[in-house]
């Protein structure tokens, strides 16, 4: 007779399901995980540089769009700055009151005169500025110096006479003004001046005399 009280044969999924898992594969677990989270951090180092590279170059986009609106001219203002030239060279030629004598003449000069300012005011309003700096102070970002000369009557490095008015478009040179500048000097009468102070200040002589 078989033993009843013998229990019946354990479910083998039963019996493995609390088992725990072989220590090799627990040990793996560790390093798998601190893989993962480097390979975590580097994918987000990557993105934040991504983002940080894209921004930047959103920006110089940005700036190179903005330079091409305001400097877009260049080339062309370039090129009819030379019309500018030949209307003040034109104007410059007709000797001093030789307009007053001739009624004809006087009305060419005005009609270069007036096509001369029309000229200069669509180069402005296009952001073209002239530069035509005599008497004031040499520049050498918008000046080009020609020639040094002495003239005590200014004080050094002031601009005396301008050969060829140049040129600007917003901040950017498009061609220097050709200049003469002074090498400056002693003013006239400073040096007399600065004698009759000093006969007035000083003692007179015993007989009357300074």
């Amino acid at each position: 007779m078989a033993d009843e009280s013998k229990k019946p044969d354990q479910d083998p999924t039963e019996a493995t399901a609390g088992a725990e898992p072989p220590a090799g594969e627990a040990a793996a677990a560790g390093p798998d995980a601190a893989a993962l989270e480097g390979q975590i951090a580097e994918l987000t180092d990557r993105l934040l540089r991504a983002h940080a590279e894209m921004d930047n170059l959103r920006k110089r986009t940005e700036r190179d769009k903005e330079d091409m609106a305001k400097y877009a001219i260049s080339k062309f203002a370039r090129e009819v700055l030379s019309v500018g030239d030949n209307l003040q060279r034109a104007i410059e030629a007709v000797p001093v009151g030789a307009a007053d004598e001739d009624p004809a003449l006087k009305a060419l000069i005005e009609g270069v005169s007036m096509t001369e300012r029309e000229f200069l005011n669509v180069l402005e309003r296009h952001g073209v500025k002239r530069i035509d700096p005599a008497g004031e102070p040499f520049n050498p970002h918008q000046h080009q110096a020609m020639t040094e000369v002495e003239n005590p009557e200014v004080a050094p490095g002031t601009v005396v006479q301008v050969y060829q008015p140049g040129y600007i478009l917003v901040d950017r040179v498009l061609r220097p003004a050709m200049v003469v500048v002074a090498k400056g000097g002693t003013k006239p009468g400073k040096e007399e001046n600065s004698s009759a102070k000093a006969a007035v200040g000083a003692p007179e002589s015993p007989n009357g005399t300074p």
